[in-house]
């Protein structure tokens, strides 16, 4: 069993009301949370079906890169570090906020499942990888940083490739409206134990950082 997430004060309130996204009733909400609790719960089928929505969306997916959406993923790197390379961004989607990692670290690997999100992401410094997140391609222990915004948690995964002083970045951009939606405590609960977890939120969104102990 995890213990307790520490919960940061916020400094970075919200402006306005979140939009009001599908969150709760989307049907994405429900493979997030089986997949975290058991992610023998992905399979191909669902695999092909969200990879081929989100290639569906990637033409109108700039509508997301807004600097609300983008405030708790610099709150949690302002604050739940230290981080370290290599850095892995799953779930990059069309780059809304990989641009932000590349100019922290200088070179990210971002990853999706959409090769039309992929097509759109416009961020140099950023190695483009097509591949499914529940069997990623690196070896075990090779990653400094994982981030994950609006991301499906694969928690064996996470802990197959974090390395030693590994870290991972996990953020809901409008909280629990979210459709990919998990809690800190769910992250946390997830990864069971050995990670310590840090957590708060900013403007609209939630984020919670997991780092090895």
């Amino acid at each position: 069993m995890a213990e307790a997430v520490r919960y940061l004060d916020v400094v970075v309130p919200a402006r306005g009301d979140a939009p009001d996204d599908i969150g709760t009733a989307s049907p994405i909400r429900s493979i997030t949370e089986r997949v975290a609790a058991d992610p023998s719960a992905w399979t191909p089928e669902w695999a092909a079906r969200l990879g081929a929505m989100f290639d569906d969306l990637a033409p109108d997916w700039h509508r997301h890169h807004d600097p609300d959406r983008l405030a708790p993923l610099v709150d949690a790197l302002d604050r739940g570090g230290p981080f370290v390379g290599p850095v892995l961004e799953l779930g990059a989607g069309a780059g809304a906020g990989t641009s932000e990692l590349v100019a922290r670290f200088g070179s990210v690997v971002a990853l999706d499942l959409a090769a039309g999100m992929l097509d759109r992401l416009q961020a140099p410094g950023a190695a483009r990888v097509r591949a499914d997140a529940s069997r990623l391609p690196m070896a075990d222990a090779t990653v400094g940083t994982l981030v994950c915004v609006n991301m499906l948690l694969f928690a064996d995964e996470v802990r197959r490739v974090l390395g030693p002083d590994g870290a991972l970045v996990w953020v809901n951009t409008i909280g629990g409206r979210t459709p990919i939606h998990l809690s800190a405590d769910a992250v946390a609960d997830a990864l069971g134990g050995g990670f310590a977890v840090t957590a708060s939120s900013a403007s609209w969104g939630t984020w919670a950082v997991a780092r090895r102990r």
